[in-house]
């Protein structure tokens, strides 16, 4: 494994896992009012796209980080929707 592909796991690793607190947090409260759906509703297709982009070109990292996020972001819009 090369030096680039480790900063790509390492990178795909915290990104991803930036989104892990807001996730708790609002599956604890049961109330998302300061999530911006909109904001959601643009990054999950961002999301769709950085898969469609990683299976395209193969690479491994921007597969798995942006599938486990999307799972992060599509939780936190559908709860946002659902605590509306």
């Amino acid at each position: 494994m090369n030096i680039g592909t480790i900063i790509g796991y390492l990178a795909a690793f915290l990104t991803t896992i930036a989104f892990l607190p807001q996730t708790i947090k609002t599956i604890r409260e049961k109330k998302a009012e300061g999530v911006s759906l909109i904001m959601y509703t643009i990054f999950n297709f961002g999301l769709l796209g950085w898969i469609i982009y990683g299976f395209y070109t193969g690479s491994l990292p921007i597969i798995l980080a942006n599938i486990i996020t999307f799972i992060f972001a599509f939780i936190i819009w559908v709860l946002k929707l659902r605590y509306h």
